[in-house]
């Protein structure tokens, strides 16, 4: 009867705490919603019915995601219910979702989103089918480096085939000068566009030589190689070749005037005078080499400029490839540049080999590359003075006048140098020591001029490069007056030795350019069914720019 009464005692003390907390579950139970659920764990977390309320909220926050139906909701949800069976729900819903919207788009880009978000879920392999046909779709609009990245991420698959068959594709599509062909064929070695690359440059090839007059060794050209059937429009460059060549065969003496070649030595003669005992022969034969528009005028020019002892004929020889390269056709100057620079970068560690493709660099306007290669062909106990003089033209023409001096303070220097030697000679009064002296003159007073134009430019270090100056005209008196002792003590044995800045040869092809010109400007009246051939190629090759220049106006 005690027991009972105790019993009862703490019923009637405990019961309404426990009603009370049955009343807040029922009261979540009876409205059944998310926020209930939500306000009745955060006052009872502890609640004994909190599991049920907290299955009921999950169940009933998935039902929303469901109803809501975005990536927002489904991944609320699993944020807050990672775990059990309705997590997995959510996750196969979310990921379904993301499926229909990489569908969709259907890009490679939402593909692996989808793979990276969904590494192991159910449409893995659907999405990565997806994946390689969206990106065999977009391999036209991937750069280079991304087409390089998939054809080496996938290289037994069809995207990693597609991927480096379409490089190959860019590759060649770039590729739209004769050096960047070379490029090609050297840089993808079982390329599909090889053949293709191989039929422009012979096409360039081949019309360097009918440029040149050279039909015949054309014609053997295109008889030996495979792929002449496919270059373009061959016949009829054949047949426009021929007529060119039947104008240096007429007898009508108004179309053989207005021909550069009338005026001009032949090339083989020229070349063989590049070895005459007098370098003044040599140099002047480089000279004249450049008034042949000729392919086959370009090797014996590089070999002098190579090979040749004397400072001048060398000089001549570099300014004689720029003019023969500047009257060629465009295509066919830089075909006949790149296929030497190509031979030389095989061989480019001998300094006379470097030195060329130095040249052939700065031929073709690449001088950032040739200023590189003339620095590994310099050597400062030896300078060269042909290197010095182009350093001098390369600063200039980047603005660069204190670095301009200094190239051409080393060049007088060079100059003061001969004239020293030449001083010191046992017999210092022959014809070669004559001719070191043109030299050290010219050079001496190309320094002085550079050294001007860039105090002219006001140069930092205006004070030495002010000196500089003063030593350059220092060297120019000097090595002139040496020059004019020695070329007096020959003339007293040989009244008939020529002297330094002799001008009776470039006035004989200052003259036969006036000849020419007036030649052409009267070809119409007297021969007018010669004069449109004619006159086309003057103004396609003459070589000399103010008869291009004139007759481009008329």
């Amino acid at each position: 009867m005690k027991r009972a009464s105790v019993v009862s005692l703490l019923l009637l003390l405990t019961g309404p705490f426990f009603g009370c907390r049955g009343s807040a579950f029922a009261t979540a139970s009876k409205a059944d919603s998310i926020d209930a659920y939500r306000q009745f764990l955060a006052k009872n977390p502890s609640d004994e019915n909190a599991d049920a309320a907290r299955e009921r909220l999950a169940e009933l926050e998935l039902a929303e995601a469901r109803r809501v139906h975005t990536v927002v909701a489904y991944k609320r949800y699993l944020d807050e219910h990672p775990e059990g069976e309705r997590a997995r729900q959510a996750s196969q819903l979310l990921e379904a979702l993301r499926f229909n919207a990489a569908q969709q788009r259907n890009t490679a880009l939402s593909w692996r989103q989808f793979i990276k978000d969904h590494p192991d879920g159910a449409h893995r392999e659907e999405a990565e089918a997806s994946l390689t046909r969206a990106e065999l779709a977009e391999l036209s609009k991937l750069d280079d480096v991304e087409l390089a990245r998939m054809a080496s991420a996938h290289p037994d698959d069809p995207r990693g085939e597609h991927a480096a068959a379409r490089l190959d594709d860019v590759a060649f599509e770039k590729a739209t000068t004769a050096a960047s062909l070379f490029g090609y064929l050297r840089d993808q070695p079982a390329g599909q566009h090889r053949d293709q690359a191989k039929v422009r440059l012979l096409s360039l090839e081949l019309e360097g030589l009918l440029i040149s007059g050279r039909v015949a060794e054309a014609r053997a050209l295109a008889a030996r190689a495979p792929l002449s059937a496919q270059v373009p429009a061959l016949a009829a460059r054949l047949k426009r070749a021929d007529d060119v060549e039947a104008l240096g065969r007429s007898k009508d003496d108004a179309v053989l005037r207005a021909l550069p070649r009338y005026y001009l030595r032949s090339l083989e003669d020229l070349v063989k005078s590049l070895h005459a005992p007098d370098p003044m022969d040599r140099w002047e034969a480089a000279e004249e080499l450049g008034e042949h528009v000729d392919v086959k005028a370009l090797d014996p020019l590089l070999e002098a400029l190579r090979s040749a002892r004397h400072p001048l004929v060398r000089q001549r020889a570099f300014d004689a490839l720029a003019r023969v390269l500047r009257a060629l056709p465009g295509p066919v100057a830089e075909f006949e540049v790149a296929s030497r620079v190509e031979a030389a970068r095989a061989a480019a560690s001998d300094g006379q080999v470097v030195l060329t493709l130095a040249a052939l660099l700065d031929l073709s306007g690449q001088l950032p590359r040739a200023a590189t290669e003339y620095q590994r062909a310099f050597d400062p106990n030896a300078p060269d003075p042909i290197v010095l003089r182009r350093w001098v033209a390369i600063r200039t023409a980047r603005r660069e006048p204190y670095s301009a001096a200094v190239a051409a303070r080393q060049l007088s220097l060079w100059a003061l140098e001969q004239v020293k030697e030449t001083q010191a000679a046992i017999d210092a009064s022959t014809l070669s020591t004559a001719r070191a002296l043109c030299a050290a003159v010219e050079y001496a007073t190309q320094a002085r001029e550079a050294i001007g134009a860039a105090l002219a430019g006001s140069p930092e270090f205006a004070d030495d490069v002010g000196a500089w100056s003063l030593r350059a005209n220092d060297a120019v008196k000097l090595s002139e007056a040496r020059l004019r002792d020695v070329e007096l003590k020959l003339q007293e044995s040989d009244a008939r030795v020529r002297r330094c800045g002799d001008g009776a040869f470039r006035s004989r092809l200052a003259e036969a350019e006036q000849q020419r010109l007036e030649a052409l400007q009267q070809l119409a009246r007297k021969s007018p069914k010669s004069a449109p051939l004619v006159l086309e190629l003057a103004r396609e090759r003459d070589p000399s720019p103010a008869i291009r220049t004139a007759l481009a106006t008329k």
